[in-house]
């Protein structure tokens, strides 16, 4: 009974719009409160502004441990250490690159810097997993094949035609090219246990050390069958051509992935990562159905073997391009369906939730910290704008006889003080920035400092257009119960 319970369509509707309901929820809250019980509201607003300020505090602490972590590990000559492990001429490297109507220009920058690494085996495989649908692939290919062909163990092209079952976009594409490599790894002979699948965006840049790292930490794993292995994808490649708006998201975005880089507890892969074969196979690679896979794959892996999956740090930094079409306009629009495509994980919410029920193999505790996790992301990421800004000043606003209470006066003080003191991590946020940005040779004039400070004056604006509301638009579509469609961020 249970089991038909959980498995039934109501059941999962119920769990894939518990965000959003309670996003709206708490945005609304003041609104509908305020007439009857404001203090409660003030007592509401006042601890998220002081949980807002902890979050600060430890993004700043983490950000500061991963960026002294990633000084540290550039210093290692992982090429050395590769060649001083025996089984390391081993593993083999198969990096996919998903793409569709990527700038050949933009492949080609990308395939170059794999080029150039400093990895002492050859064994390194390149796949273009190109889209059925798009027109003149072929030309991409052959062009990069020519080019490439002779740094490279092999090169091989995938084209993903349209299923009716699958939803386009990465996941689909790379289920389809990890099968077709998994028939190659057969057919050649290879251990699945010795190979590693790398996820390349288009527009991610890896670091020179890059596999002599990822090979040594994965040879020095004990647990490397379950594991993610993962470098923060930081904006910074086309940082100086960005709008202003564009470019402090770009900035913030960056800072809070370095951050998120030492949390080991919470860290699950963003967009580029590697895992190996094996355990892709095992939970028959990435679900068709979905549209945000990094995440959920992580997912897929945890509720098949529990607290042995965790995704590894790697301190070192790969390089990305942000939104950037070309056009200011154009820039914005696609910045907010960037954003809104990437809360569209808020759906990994009612998956994880569903599996919780249905894996009583897996550690109840374990999974307890992993639903309370992704559940806080997604819900802070729309609501927290509104409750830091705007929610201070709706209960005196609304109920005058609460305004005229030592409360009612105190609470939008209160409140601007607590967000006052947290917006003082900025300072660092902005040292951090500019020394990173020197580590990928993307320095800043002593003409532009200036700007660089003044900018953050518009960071609520930013937050409100390019986080919180586009977050608010993707919790809508589900609570709706409307899809969202891949759109190709587009990036000149």
């Amino acid at each position: 009974m249970t089991k038909r319970i959980i498995g039934s369509r109501f059941f999962q509707r119920l769990l894939e719009i518990i965000i959003p309901i309670s996003s709206w929820f708490l945005i609304t809250l003041p609104l509908w409160l305020s007439p009857f019980h404001p203090a409660l509201v003030a007592y509401f607003i006042i601890g998220f502004d002081l949980y807002f300020f902890y979050k600060s505090l430890n993004t700043a602490y983490f950000a500061v441990v991963s960026y002294s972590e990633i000084l540290f590990h550039s210093k290692i000559n992982y090429q050395k250490k590769v060649l001083s492990l025996k089984k390391s001429h081993n593993i083999n490297h198969f990096i996919i690159i998903p793409n569709f109507k990527e700038p050949l220009h933009k492949l080609d920058t990308t395939v170059n810097s794999f080029v150039k690494n400093d990895y002492p085996h050859k064994n390194i495989f390149l796949v273009l997993a190109f889209e059925k649908r798009e027109i003149d692939t072929k030309k991409k290919a052959d062009y990069l094949i020519n080019k490439y062909a002779s740094f490279f163990t092999d090169i091989l092209t995938t084209y993903h035609p349209d299923l009716p079952h699958e939803e386009p976009g990465k996941a689909s594409n790379q289920t389809y090219a990890a099968k077709i490599v998994d028939k190659y790894v057969l057919k050649k002979g290879f251990n699945r246990e010795e190979v590693l699948i790398t996820i390349c965006d288009a527009d991610s840049y890896l670091p020179k050390n890059y596999f002599s790292y990822l090979t040594f930490t994965f040879l020095k794993d004990k647990d490397n069958l379950y594991h993610f292995y993962w470098a923060p994808v930081l904006l910074y490649n086309n940082f100086w051509r960005l709008p202003l708006f564009v470019r402090i998201q770009a900035t913030l975005s960056s800072i809070l992935r370095m951050a998120f880089l030492s949390q080991k507890d919470n860290l699950i892969q963003v967009s580029t990562y590697s895992t190996t074969l094996w355990l892709l196979k095992k939970v028959n690679f990435w679900d068709v159905d979905i549209i945000p896979e990094d995440w959920h794959i992580f997912f897929q892996a945890f509720f098949t073997f529990g607290e042995k999956v965790k995704t590894i740090p790697l301190f070192t930094i790969v390089n990305g391009d942000a939104v950037y079409s070309g056009r200011t306009l154009t820039t914005f629009v696609s910045r907010y369906e960037q954003e809104k495509r990437w809360a569209w994980g808020v759906s990994d919410v009612g998956y994880v939730l569903k599996k919780f029920f249905q894996t009583p193999h897996i550690n109840f505790w374990a999974k307890l910290r992993k639903v309370i996790f992704v559940a806080e992301t997604h819900l802070f990421w729309p609501v927290s704008f509104f409750v830091l800004t705007i929610s201070a000043s709706i209960p005196p606003l609304i109920n005058p006889v609460f305004k005229r209470t030592v409360l009612g006066f105190l609470l939008p003080k209160l409140s601007a003080l607590i967000l006052t003191l947290s917006s003082a991590m900025l300072i660092l946020y902005i040292y951090l920035d500019i020394k990173i940005r020197a580590r990928v040779n993307m320095k800043t004039s002593f003409f532009n400092l200036p700007l660089l400070l003044v900018q953050w004056y518009l960071l609520p604006v930013v937050s409100f257009f390019f986080s919180s509301l586009p977050a608010l638009d993707a919790h809508t579509r589900i609570l709706l119960g409307k899809k969202l469609k891949y759109k190709v961020t587009e990036k000149v």
